[in-house]
């Protein structure tokens, strides 16, 4: 019965007549003027993917140096509500990374559970399990409009250690003065269910300390929607906007190590980040349009903490063979150091592929971290090209990802061969 929530809602999505308005969409005005509402959206985004797989990788056991798989990357039934003209709620359900070593255990969970009163433009309160964080806009981006294959997972700093699916219960303050957009988060962590401290920061298995964070950026042009805390990575020529933000994140006692055996130092998590955030039409006649991202991230969890991190791995071993980077598709993402993220991306004519509303987007995204633990740093680089079938309501993605490979000689830790991933991605979203 724990999961029957998310599938009743599903059902009456579907099925119920009354959610349809006169333009299709699944919503339901409370009043006339549709100031008051419920909507619900279904989306998922559907992935068949070739991946060179890390030196010593196995699948249930067996050594394997390449492998073809199909997956679901998300899946997502969101609903909220404008109540009142100053109460909002919202809740998502939806799980990730079903692929064929996890379909047979994966489960739909609440995601966001939350509330939020409005006393005016310049304050709003919220309450409850929600993505709201400080540090970048990439935190807390949303998954519905990215403009590369998959988000900048580095920035989703404590993703599945002290969060869950890099959310948490907590209260928020946001609002827009002017040109300037705000939020101030204090959330609850989960407690991490780990080992003995070791040589290198890892999380401490000890009471979960409160994390806040902040964000606030200023828009020069067009301002974006604060409404839900997930940003837009293309608004695809809609809008014109230009912004430069700054954030952090700090939590105490976050980690903890033992360089000498012995004694157990804790250690605080202390984050700082700068973004510049540009999208704007060029023809808007013709539909074209640019789009770019550049973020500085500095951060620290505690003496040469690293992580390797495989999105919707599609390996669950390895051997004595194995790299430093771990199993699959893992690579160090996220770790104490230096972090730099670019992405540029540029909408192509509308009539490029004749009459109708397909558009092309190619795109690009670099990853350069310089992490305490590495010798050699680690550089990723993401090529894309979106087809626009309907926005992002219904779109493709081809993307290709090029990652470098560690290996560790007992001296250093460094590069010694890159390997590559491809992935061709459907999304399509009802709402």
């Amino acid at each position: 019965m724990k999961y029957f929530l998310p599938y009743a809602f599903l059902l009456l999505a579907i099925l119920s007549p009354n959610l349809y308005s006169q333009s299709g969409a699944l919503r339901l005005n409370f009043d006339e003027e549709g100031t008051t509402y419920v909507r619900a959206s279904i989306r998922a985004q559907l992935w068949a993917r070739y991946t060179d797989l890390n030196p010593g990788s196995e699948i249930y056991g067996e050594a394997a140096d390449t492998y073809f798989d199909v997956s679901a990357r998300r899946l997502r039934l969101n609903i909220n509500a404008q109540v009142t003209p100053k109460i909002y709620m919202s809740a998502l359900f939806g799980g990730n990374n079903m692929n064929y070593t996890t379909s047979d255990t994966f489960v739909l969970k609440v995601l966001d559970l939350y509330a939020e009163y409005k006393f005016s433009d310049f304050i709003e309160l919220g309450m409850g399990k929600s993505g709201w964080q400080g540090l970048t806009r990439n935190n807390v981006r949303s998954s519905a409009s990215l403009m590369a294959l998959d988000a900048p997972l580095f920035s989703l700093n404590t993703v599945n250690r002290t969060d869950d699916t890099a959310r948490n219960l907590g209260l928020w303050i946001k609002g827009k003065v002017k040109d300037v957009d705000y939020r101030f988060v204090l959330n609850n962590t989960l407690a991490y269910n780990g080992g003995a401290p070791a040589a290198d920061a890892e999380f401490a298995t000890i009471m979960p300390r409160l994390k806040s964070s902040g964000y606030v950026k200023y828009e020069f042009f067009d301002k974006e929607s604060n409404k839900s805390g997930y940003s837009s990575s293309t608004h695809l020529g809609s809008k014109k906007v230009f912004n430069i933000g700054l954030g952090f994140m700090h939590q105490p006692r976050a980690t903890w190590s033992s360089p000498n055996g012995t004694d157990t130092l804790f250690h605080d998590l202390t984050h700082f980040a700068v973004d510049v955030f540009f999208d704007s039409p060029v023809n808007s006649s013709a539909g074209t349009a640019i789009t770019s991202f550049l973020g500085w991230y500095q951060m620290d969890y505690g003496p040469d903490y690293i992580r390797n991190v495989g999105a919707n791995n599609a390996a669950n071993g390895t051997n004595g063979n194995r790299s430093f980077n771990g199993t699959g598709n893992a690579f160090p993402m996220m770790g104490t150091g230096t972090t730099i993220f670019f992405q540029l991306g540029y909408l192509m004519r509308k009539d490029l592929l004749g009459e109708g509303n397909e558009q092309i987007q190619p795109n690009i995204a670099i990853q350069f971290s310089q992490f305490e633990k590495l010798d050699d740093p680690v550089l990723v680089y993401d090529l894309g090209v979106n087809l626009f079938i309907k926005g992002h309501l219904n779109k493709l993605t081809l993307g290709l990802q090029n990652r470098p490979v560690f290996f560790d000689n007992g001296t250093d830790i460094a590069v010694e061969e890159r390997k590559n991933m491809m992935v061709l991605q459907y999304q399509i979203t009802i709402n």
